[in-house]
């Protein structure tokens, strides 16, 4: 058998490498591998392993919609909590990811400035965000369904789209339930016609959005 260290693996950006026969020990020796300082981002679903690197445009969009998300919970004064791309992990269920980035509302109280998480006994985040998933080799629904994360925004080629949890499986849905008042499938429009302004301004027009349509 040969060995590979994986600091000899190089994943393009914007490619994915998969690794099968992945123990959930060699998992999270993998893990504290890679460490925290790095680029790419995992999912585990027993026994598989995937290692993505993401492109710039994902990096962007990721940024934009964790943003409108948090500017359109302050609008609505809403608290929130956001945990950005933490690797969440359930051994029982042999279940591991990084989302493009995930946040509390409803279980918001529950977490507040917690800095350490289990999920067999904590709640998972109330959504979670998920950016080109054509590009990932790896099905994170069942994932997402046995870490019971309630709601997912899935961003693909300028379409927003939002899946609920309903038993073991992910329903796609006209509303959110995080904020169930807007047309979030709207916001990507949104976007497009304001990137060319800045991140200020953009930031400002989803405010104003926020106002005129809760």
């Amino acid at each position: 058998m040969v060995a590979i260290q994986l600091r000899q693996l190089d994943v393009p950006p914007g490619k994915s490498l998969l690794l099968r026969d992945v123990s959930w020990a060699e998992f999270e020796a993998i893990l504290a591998e890679l460490g925290d300082r790095r680029r790419t981002r995992i999912a585990y679903d027993n026994g598989l392993l995937e290692i993505m690197a993401p492109l710039p445009e994902h990096e962007y969009f990721k940024e934009t919609l964790g943003d409108a998300v948090k500017d359109i919970a302050e609008e609505l004064d809403l608290e929130f909590e956001s945990y950005g791309s933490t690797t969440w992990q359930r051994e029982m269920q042999q279940a591991g990811l990084e989302p493009d980035n995930c946040f509390y509302f409803q279980n918001e109280a529950l977490v507040r400035g917690r800095l350490t998480f289990d999920l067999d006994q904590d709640p998972p985040p109330d959504l979670a965000l998920e950016i080109d998933l054509t590009s990932k080799s790896l099905n994170r629904f069942p994932i997402y369904a046995r870490l019971g994360v309630p709601e997912i925004w899935c961003y693909d080629g300028g379409v927003l789209a939002m899946y609920l949890l309903q038993g073991d499986r992910y329903n796609q849905a006209e509303q959110s339930r995080v904020f169930p008042t807007l047309d979030i499938r709207s916001l990507p429009q949104l976007i497009e016609a304001h990137r060319s302004l800045g991140r200020l301004a953009l930031r400002r027009a989803v405010r104003t959005w926020v106002k005129e349509s809760a």
